[in-house]
């Protein structure tokens, strides 16, 4: 049984549950999200999830159909290979913007005292505060960027990334500290290319780490989804 969602900004909340299980094959094309059944899970009434389907709907990731509710839509390796180059362009974009800008370097020392936390917190097996890391790393990134609205797109994009599949996963954990050090380097020197080089590197692992998380239960067995991208 899932905790209850906060009361706050729930159907926002509502989605990014339901999005997470779509992109992570916990339900598959073909079946319904049953409005009760989901209230009842997430602790909250059915009008939030109703609105949360709806913004789905709006995504690609469900279809309504009428007198029926919200059936899961196809999810193709196009789908997951296109999200995940959507994100590394945007990322390596801001970051190059970065490499660039006034305030570099009292970012990097930031950014190297993250990096540490990260690295304590992947020892301990702690996920939760890897996620907090990750995301404070990225954040300060993108925001040296100077680019709010290329940023606005990427948190968009990255709606669509099951963080709980890496943060708990600690040869993922141990990559990424060594990923971000190169990336304070490649700042520091501003090397535009080997910048893109390493985001890009990252991304396509992190893709290839869902696809064979979705390979592993049996997502695509039975009937050729990518066709539908």
């Amino acid at each position: 049984m899932s905790a209850p969602v906060r009361r706050t900004q729930l159907t926002d909340e509502v989605a990014d549950r339901l999005r997470t299980r779509i992109i992570t094959g916990q339900v598959r094309p073909g079946e319904f999200i049953r409005l009760d059944e989901a209230a009842a899970e997430f602790g909250c009434s059915v009008t939030p999830v109703r609105e949360a389907l709806v913004t789905l709907r709006g995504e690609g990731l469900v279809r309504s159909s009428p007198h029926r509710g919200f059936i899961v839509d196809e999810l193709g390796r196009a789908d997951i290979e296109d999200i995940f180059w959507m994100q590394a362009e945007l990322s390596a974009r801001l970051a190059t913007h970065a490499a660039r800008s006034a305030t570099l370097a009292g970012e990097l020392t930031a950014l190297s005292a993250i990096v540490y936390d990260l690295e304590r917190s992947v020892r301990s097996g702690d996920a939760v505060r890897v996620g907090e890391h990750e995301y404070e790393f990225h954040r300060r990134v993108n925001l040296a960027g100077g680019s709010k609205k290329l940023a606005w797109f990427l948190s968009a994009a990255t709606r669509y990334t099951p963080h709980g599949l890496y943060t708990s996963d600690v040869e993922w954990g141990e990559q990424a500290v060594a990923s971000h050090r190169r990336l304070i380097t490649h700042l520091a020197d501003g090397d535009v290319d080997a910048i893109r080089a390493e985001i890009h590197c990252r991304f396509v692992d992190a893709r290839e780490r869902l696809v064979r998380s979705l390979e592993a239960i049996g997502f695509w067995e039975g009937a050729d989804h990518s066709a539908s991208a």
